[in-house]
Protein backbone atom coordinates (compact mmCIF):
# COMPACT_ATOMS: atom_id res chain seq x y z
CA UNK A 1 0.00 0.00 0.00
CA UNK A 2 1.25 3.13 -0.97
CA UNK A 3 1.02 6.16 1.64
CA UNK A 4 0.62 9.84 0.03
CA UNK A 5 2.97 12.81 0.94
CA UNK A 6 2.06 16.04 1.15
CA UNK A 7 4.70 18.64 -0.03
CA UNK A 8 4.23 22.38 0.84
CA UNK A 9 6.00 24.31 -1.80
CA UNK A 10 6.49 28.27 -1.09
CA UNK A 11 5.47 30.16 -4.23
CA UNK A 12 6.04 33.62 -2.21
CA UNK A 13 8.51 34.48 -5.56
CA UNK A 14 5.25 34.54 -7.78
CA UNK A 15 3.73 37.50 -6.00
CA UNK A 16 6.83 39.81 -6.17
CA UNK A 17 7.64 42.71 -8.96
CA UNK A 18 10.03 40.29 -11.42
CA UNK A 19 9.17 36.76 -10.03
CA UNK A 20 12.25 36.28 -12.06
CA UNK A 21 14.09 32.80 -13.05
CA UNK A 22 12.82 31.08 -9.75
CA UNK A 23 8.95 31.63 -10.97
CA UNK A 24 10.01 29.41 -13.88
CA UNK A 25 11.68 26.83 -11.45
CA UNK A 26 8.58 26.72 -9.47
CA UNK A 27 6.08 26.30 -12.55
CA UNK A 28 8.60 23.78 -13.84
CA UNK A 29 9.03 21.88 -10.74
CA UNK A 30 5.26 21.13 -10.30
CA UNK A 31 5.45 20.13 -13.59
CA UNK A 32 7.50 17.62 -13.01
CA UNK A 33 6.46 16.45 -10.09
CA UNK A 34 3.08 15.63 -11.96
CA UNK A 35 5.20 13.64 -14.24
CA UNK A 36 7.12 11.38 -12.40
CA UNK A 37 5.05 10.60 -8.95
CA UNK A 38 1.15 10.66 -8.62
CA UNK A 39 0.96 9.70 -4.78
CA UNK A 40 2.56 13.32 -3.97
CA UNK A 41 0.18 16.05 -2.57
CA UNK A 42 1.37 19.05 -3.45
CA UNK A 43 0.34 22.09 -2.23
CA UNK A 44 1.54 25.98 -2.62
CA UNK A 45 2.46 28.36 0.41
CA UNK A 46 1.45 31.82 -0.67
CA UNK A 47 2.01 35.17 0.89
CA UNK A 48 -1.29 37.24 1.86
CA UNK A 49 -2.82 39.09 -1.36
CA UNK A 50 -4.25 38.93 -4.82
CA UNK A 51 -3.51 35.95 -5.96
CA UNK A 52 -1.62 36.20 -9.19
CA UNK A 53 -2.07 34.90 -12.61
CA UNK A 54 1.24 32.39 -12.37
CA UNK A 55 0.08 31.07 -9.16
CA UNK A 56 -3.16 30.31 -10.71
CA UNK A 57 -1.70 28.72 -13.89
CA UNK A 58 0.01 25.99 -10.88
CA UNK A 59 -3.46 24.43 -10.50
CA UNK A 60 -2.75 23.65 -6.77
CA UNK A 61 -4.55 23.34 -3.64
CA UNK A 62 -3.49 27.09 -2.57
CA UNK A 63 -2.67 27.73 1.22
CA UNK A 64 -2.61 31.31 2.31
CA UNK A 65 -0.04 32.91 5.37
CA UNK A 66 -1.76 35.46 7.51
CA UNK A 67 0.77 37.91 5.96
CA UNK A 68 2.06 39.60 2.53
CA UNK A 69 5.32 38.79 1.02
CA UNK A 70 7.92 41.30 2.68
CA UNK A 71 6.47 40.24 6.53
CA UNK A 72 6.18 37.15 5.64
CA UNK A 73 9.86 36.69 4.23
CA UNK A 74 11.45 38.41 7.73
CA UNK A 75 9.10 36.08 9.99
CA UNK A 76 9.92 32.78 7.99
CA UNK A 77 13.16 33.15 9.25
CA UNK A 78 11.94 32.82 12.90
CA UNK A 79 8.74 30.77 12.52
CA UNK A 80 7.18 28.46 9.64
CA UNK A 81 4.45 30.60 9.50
CA UNK A 82 1.32 29.30 7.36
CA UNK A 83 3.01 25.72 6.80
CA UNK A 84 0.31 23.30 7.30
CA UNK A 85 0.56 20.46 9.77
CA UNK A 86 0.31 17.40 7.90
CA UNK A 87 3.19 18.05 5.48
CA UNK A 88 5.81 15.50 4.95
CA UNK A 89 8.13 17.64 2.86
CA UNK A 90 8.58 21.59 3.16
CA UNK A 91 10.65 22.95 0.47
CA UNK A 92 11.41 26.45 0.05
CA UNK A 93 12.00 27.56 -3.48
CA UNK A 94 14.37 30.17 -2.51
CA UNK A 95 16.05 31.83 -0.03
CA UNK A 96 12.87 33.44 1.39
CA UNK A 97 11.91 30.77 3.41
CA UNK A 98 9.92 28.80 5.28
CA UNK A 99 12.44 26.93 7.01
CA UNK A 100 10.68 24.46 9.54
CA UNK A 101 7.07 23.27 10.55
CA UNK A 102 4.53 20.48 8.87
CA UNK A 103 4.38 16.99 10.80
CA UNK A 104 6.49 15.41 13.14
CA UNK A 105 9.66 14.27 11.14
CA UNK A 106 9.13 16.16 7.99
CA UNK A 107 12.00 16.93 5.32
CA UNK A 108 12.87 20.43 5.42
CA UNK A 109 14.83 21.66 2.15
CA UNK A 110 15.89 24.93 0.74
CA UNK A 111 16.45 26.11 -3.18
CA UNK A 112 19.40 27.93 -3.30
CA UNK A 113 19.86 29.56 -7.26
CA UNK A 114 23.30 31.28 -6.58
CA UNK A 115 25.67 33.63 -5.04
CA UNK A 116 25.15 36.52 -7.58
CA UNK A 117 25.36 39.23 -4.62
CA UNK A 118 28.83 37.98 -3.38
CA UNK A 119 29.90 37.90 -7.42
CA UNK A 120 28.30 40.78 -8.59
CA UNK A 121 28.23 43.14 -5.97
CA UNK A 122 26.43 45.20 -8.07
CA UNK A 123 23.35 43.38 -9.06
CA UNK A 124 21.43 44.26 -6.09
CA UNK A 125 21.31 46.94 -3.37
CA UNK A 126 22.95 46.85 -0.90
CA UNK A 127 20.13 45.97 1.84
CA UNK A 128 19.74 42.88 -0.86
CA UNK A 129 23.09 42.03 -0.37
CA UNK A 130 23.17 41.94 3.58
CA UNK A 131 19.57 39.81 3.42
CA UNK A 132 21.07 36.77 1.38
CA UNK A 133 24.32 37.29 3.18
CA UNK A 134 22.26 36.94 6.55
CA UNK A 135 20.25 33.58 5.02
CA UNK A 136 23.39 32.11 3.69
CA UNK A 137 25.10 32.30 7.15
CA UNK A 138 21.74 31.25 9.06
CA UNK A 139 21.49 27.67 6.23
CA UNK A 140 25.10 27.41 7.19
CA UNK A 141 23.97 26.87 10.59
CA UNK A 142 21.01 24.90 10.14
CA UNK A 143 22.32 21.64 9.54
CA UNK A 144 18.56 20.31 9.65
CA UNK A 145 18.01 21.94 6.63
CA UNK A 146 19.15 19.88 2.99
CA UNK A 147 20.10 22.49 -0.06
CA UNK A 148 19.64 22.02 -3.67
CA UNK A 149 21.52 23.53 -6.04
CA UNK A 150 21.00 23.68 -9.92
CA UNK A 151 24.14 25.89 -10.81
CA UNK A 152 27.20 23.53 -11.83
CA UNK A 153 30.01 24.83 -9.41
CA UNK A 154 27.60 25.92 -6.81
CA UNK A 155 27.51 22.84 -4.72
CA UNK A 156 31.54 22.91 -4.54
CA UNK A 157 31.50 26.09 -2.80
CA UNK A 158 29.12 25.96 -0.34
CA UNK A 159 30.94 22.81 0.54
CA UNK A 160 33.95 25.16 0.70
CA UNK A 161 32.74 28.11 2.50
CA UNK A 162 31.70 25.54 4.92
CA UNK A 163 28.29 23.91 4.30
CA UNK A 164 28.38 19.65 5.50
CA UNK A 165 28.95 18.32 2.03
CA UNK A 166 25.97 15.44 2.86
CA UNK A 167 23.26 18.27 3.22
CA UNK A 168 23.85 20.19 -0.34
CA UNK A 169 22.43 17.99 -3.40
CA UNK A 170 22.70 18.86 -7.29
CA UNK A 171 19.71 18.93 -9.37
CA UNK A 172 18.96 20.00 -13.22
CA UNK A 173 16.25 22.14 -14.12
CA UNK A 174 14.18 21.80 -16.89
CA UNK A 175 13.49 23.51 -20.76
CA UNK A 176 11.09 21.09 -22.02
CA UNK A 177 7.51 23.06 -21.97
CA UNK A 178 5.88 21.42 -24.58
CA UNK A 179 2.46 22.57 -23.43
CA UNK A 180 2.86 25.78 -24.93
CA UNK A 181 2.73 25.76 -28.05
CA UNK A 182 5.12 28.47 -30.19
CA UNK A 183 3.70 31.17 -31.93
CA UNK A 184 3.67 30.56 -35.72
CA UNK A 185 6.39 32.22 -37.75
CA UNK A 186 3.62 34.63 -39.33
CA UNK A 187 2.80 35.97 -35.55
CA UNK A 188 6.50 36.95 -35.11
CA UNK A 189 6.92 38.59 -38.33
CA UNK A 190 3.99 40.55 -38.17
CA UNK A 191 5.27 40.99 -34.14
CA UNK A 192 9.11 42.40 -35.15
CA UNK A 193 7.72 44.02 -38.67
CA UNK A 194 5.51 46.50 -36.20
CA UNK A 195 8.44 47.59 -34.24
CA UNK A 196 10.70 47.84 -37.68
CA UNK A 197 12.58 44.60 -38.06
CA UNK A 198 12.09 42.78 -41.50
CA UNK A 199 14.46 40.26 -41.64
CA UNK A 200 17.40 38.27 -39.51
CA UNK A 201 17.61 39.32 -36.01
CA UNK A 202 19.61 38.46 -32.98
CA UNK A 203 18.23 37.81 -29.97
CA UNK A 204 18.61 38.67 -26.26
CA UNK A 205 16.07 37.32 -23.63
CA UNK A 206 16.38 38.67 -20.32
CA UNK A 207 15.77 41.46 -17.58
CA UNK A 208 17.69 44.56 -18.72
CA UNK A 209 20.28 45.80 -15.94
CA UNK A 210 23.75 46.02 -15.61
CA UNK A 211 24.48 42.50 -14.45
CA UNK A 212 23.45 41.27 -18.07
CA UNK A 213 26.01 43.02 -19.62
CA UNK A 214 23.75 44.91 -22.56
CA UNK A 215 26.30 48.09 -23.15
CA UNK A 216 28.91 45.39 -24.14
CA UNK A 217 26.35 43.33 -25.79
CA UNK A 218 25.02 46.02 -27.89
CA UNK A 219 28.84 47.62 -28.95
CA UNK A 220 29.56 44.11 -29.54
CA UNK A 221 26.43 43.35 -31.93
CA UNK A 222 27.11 47.02 -33.98
CA UNK A 223 30.94 46.36 -34.36
CA UNK A 224 30.19 43.03 -35.42
CA UNK A 225 26.98 43.47 -37.83
CA UNK A 226 29.37 46.08 -40.16
CA UNK A 227 30.71 43.05 -41.11
CA UNK A 228 28.28 40.55 -41.25
CA UNK A 229 24.73 42.21 -41.78
CA UNK A 230 22.62 38.95 -41.81
CA UNK A 231 22.73 39.43 -37.92
CA UNK A 232 20.09 41.24 -38.39
CA UNK A 233 19.25 44.33 -35.69
CA UNK A 234 19.38 43.28 -32.18
CA UNK A 235 15.90 42.60 -30.70
CA UNK A 236 15.55 42.64 -26.47
CA UNK A 237 13.18 40.55 -25.04
CA UNK A 238 12.38 41.23 -20.91
CA UNK A 239 11.46 43.03 -18.34
CA UNK A 240 13.25 45.79 -17.24
CA UNK A 241 15.14 44.55 -13.92
CA UNK A 242 17.15 46.39 -10.93
CA UNK A 243 19.42 49.41 -12.01
CA UNK A 244 18.35 49.95 -15.73
CA UNK A 245 20.54 49.98 -18.95
CA UNK A 246 20.59 52.08 -22.25
CA UNK A 247 19.48 50.30 -25.04
CA UNK A 248 20.63 52.68 -27.62
CA UNK A 249 19.84 51.38 -30.74
CA UNK A 250 18.65 48.09 -29.93
CA UNK A 251 14.51 47.14 -30.70
CA UNK A 252 13.05 46.19 -27.36
CA UNK A 253 9.67 44.42 -27.01
CA UNK A 254 9.69 44.04 -23.20
CA UNK A 255 8.24 40.88 -21.73
CA UNK A 256 6.10 38.89 -23.94
CA UNK A 257 3.98 35.81 -24.18
CA UNK A 258 5.27 32.79 -23.09
CA UNK A 259 4.18 31.49 -26.91
CA UNK A 260 5.30 34.61 -28.58
CA UNK A 261 8.70 34.16 -27.02
CA UNK A 262 9.30 30.22 -28.06
CA UNK A 263 8.49 31.19 -31.43
CA UNK A 264 11.27 34.57 -30.95
CA UNK A 265 13.40 31.38 -30.11
CA UNK A 266 13.09 29.44 -33.12
CA UNK A 267 12.75 32.62 -35.89
CA UNK A 268 16.06 33.65 -34.63
CA UNK A 269 19.51 34.06 -36.52
CA UNK A 270 20.94 33.24 -33.21
CA UNK A 271 20.20 34.11 -29.48
CA UNK A 272 23.41 35.87 -27.41
CA UNK A 273 23.63 35.89 -24.17
CA UNK A 274 26.51 37.52 -22.26
CA UNK A 275 25.78 38.31 -18.79
CA UNK A 276 28.96 38.91 -16.37
CA UNK A 277 27.75 36.62 -13.93
CA UNK A 278 24.60 34.37 -13.57
CA UNK A 279 23.42 32.22 -11.16
CA UNK A 280 22.53 29.53 -14.31
CA UNK A 281 21.51 31.06 -17.30
CA UNK A 282 17.86 29.65 -18.67
CA UNK A 283 17.59 31.61 -21.73
CA UNK A 284 20.55 30.06 -23.74
CA UNK A 285 19.26 26.70 -22.72
CA UNK A 286 15.76 27.43 -23.88
CA UNK A 287 17.25 28.31 -27.27
CA UNK A 288 19.46 25.69 -27.47
CA UNK A 289 15.92 23.47 -26.88
CA UNK A 290 14.35 25.64 -30.01
CA UNK A 291 17.51 24.44 -32.03
CA UNK A 292 18.84 28.13 -32.36
CA UNK A 293 22.70 29.06 -32.42
CA UNK A 294 24.32 30.52 -29.31
CA UNK A 295 26.88 32.77 -28.07
CA UNK A 296 27.12 32.61 -24.82
CA UNK A 297 29.56 34.04 -22.23
CA UNK A 298 31.51 31.76 -20.12
CA UNK A 299 30.30 32.41 -16.74
CA UNK A 300 26.78 31.39 -17.57
CA UNK A 301 26.51 28.08 -15.42
CA UNK A 302 24.00 26.19 -17.82
CA UNK A 303 25.95 26.30 -21.12
CA UNK A 304 29.74 26.51 -20.23
CA UNK A 305 30.56 22.92 -20.93
CA UNK A 306 28.33 22.61 -23.84
CA UNK A 307 29.85 21.91 -26.91
CA UNK A 308 27.14 23.54 -29.63
CA UNK A 309 27.75 27.07 -27.72
CA UNK A 310 30.06 29.64 -28.95
CA UNK A 311 31.45 30.80 -25.42
CA UNK A 312 32.84 34.42 -25.25
CA UNK A 313 34.73 36.87 -22.39
CA UNK A 314 31.79 39.05 -21.03
CA UNK A 315 34.41 41.50 -20.56
CA UNK A 316 35.76 42.04 -23.36
CA UNK A 317 33.73 43.46 -26.40
CA UNK A 318 35.86 41.77 -29.20
CA UNK A 319 35.39 38.76 -27.73
CA UNK A 320 31.70 39.16 -27.87
CA UNK A 321 31.79 40.69 -31.92
CA UNK A 322 33.83 37.76 -32.81
CA UNK A 323 31.46 35.01 -31.04
CA UNK A 324 28.51 36.77 -32.93
CA UNK A 325 30.64 36.46 -36.04
CA UNK A 326 31.74 32.61 -35.30
CA UNK A 327 28.35 31.55 -34.07
CA UNK A 328 26.49 32.76 -37.72
CA UNK A 329 29.41 31.05 -40.09
CA UNK A 330 28.11 27.80 -37.74
CA UNK A 331 25.39 25.87 -39.83
CA UNK A 332 21.77 26.50 -39.40
CA UNK A 333 20.37 23.31 -40.76
CA UNK A 334 18.30 20.46 -39.38
CA UNK A 335 20.52 18.27 -38.69
CA UNK A 336 22.69 21.04 -36.69
CA UNK A 337 19.22 22.24 -34.93
CA UNK A 338 18.90 18.65 -33.62
CA UNK A 339 22.08 18.31 -32.35
CA UNK A 340 21.70 21.48 -30.07
CA UNK A 341 18.44 20.20 -29.13
CA UNK A 342 20.59 17.03 -27.95
CA UNK A 343 22.86 18.70 -25.99
CA UNK A 344 19.82 19.79 -23.78
CA UNK A 345 18.12 16.57 -23.30
CA UNK A 346 18.55 15.33 -20.21
CA UNK A 347 17.22 18.92 -18.51
CA UNK A 348 13.94 18.46 -18.46
CA UNK A 349 11.26 18.94 -15.44
CA UNK A 350 10.61 15.16 -14.96
CA UNK A 351 14.71 14.89 -14.70
CA UNK A 352 14.45 17.82 -12.14
CA UNK A 353 11.78 16.08 -10.07
CA UNK A 354 13.51 13.24 -9.83
CA UNK A 355 16.27 14.49 -8.55
CA UNK A 356 14.33 16.48 -5.78
CA UNK A 357 13.08 13.29 -5.12
CA UNK A 358 16.37 11.98 -4.51
CA UNK A 359 17.33 14.30 -2.14
CA UNK A 360 14.01 14.00 0.10
CA UNK A 361 14.42 10.67 0.77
Amino acid sequence: MVVARTLTLSIDQLYRRQPGGIATYVSGLVLGLRQVDHDLDVRALAPRGAVPPEARDLSLSLVTAPLRVEPLTRIWRYRPVGVPRQSNIVHATSMAGPYGGGAPGAVHSVAMHDLLWRDEPGASTPRGARFHEDRLQFLKRRDDLRIFTSSPGLRERLIADGFDEARVHAVRLGVDDDGVEAASALEVRDLLTRRGVTGPFTLYVGTREPRKNLARLIEAHREARAGAPDLGPLVLVGPAGWGGVDTADATVLGAVARNVLKGLYREATLVAYVARAEGWGLPPVEALYAGTRVVASTTTPSVANNPEVVCVDPLDVASIANGLVRALATPDNEASAAQRRDSVASLTWANSALDHLVGWR
